[in-house]
């Protein structure tokens, strides 16, 4: 059984920045696709970033340039370094792992495992 586990959210003002962490455990191949969403209260879950088996990156147009995920394979972790933080950019985030070689659109239907979930709030 995989468990995904998030770290590193928190408070901070508008123009900081954080580093999530996403360890994943009970692993035995790679977990192919993994991406990173939010969800601010009442609004649905978005996407925010993805990374393929190749290390190919996607991102949501309103993180572009200041958002950037990262992994490493030896550790089973996903990173995602978060620079120049909005307010709009408050919300819980989650990790997910997808389960396939590609992303393929990244859609949150598509993704298998997922973490608890971590809080970034950002105020102005």
């Amino acid at each position: 059984q995989v468990q995904l586990v998030e770290s590193g959210g928190g408070s901070v003002q508008a123009g900081g920045s954080l580093r999530l962490s996403c360890a994943a455990f009970g692993v035995i191949y790679s977990l192919g696709c993994m991406g990173w969403f939010r969800q601010a209260p009442g609004k649905e879950r978005e996407g925010v970033a993805t990374i393929d088996s190749d290390g190919r990156t996607t991102y949501a147009d309103s993180v572009k340039g200041r958002l950037a995920i990262s992994q490493d394979n030896a550790k089973n972790t996903l990173y995602l370094q978060m620079n120049s933080l909005k307010p709009e950019d408050s919300a819980m985030y989650y990790c997910a792992a997808r389960m396939t070689y590609y992303c393929s659109g990244g859609q949150v239907s598509t993704f298998k495992y997922w973490g608890q979930g971590t809080q970034v709030t950002v105020s102005s």
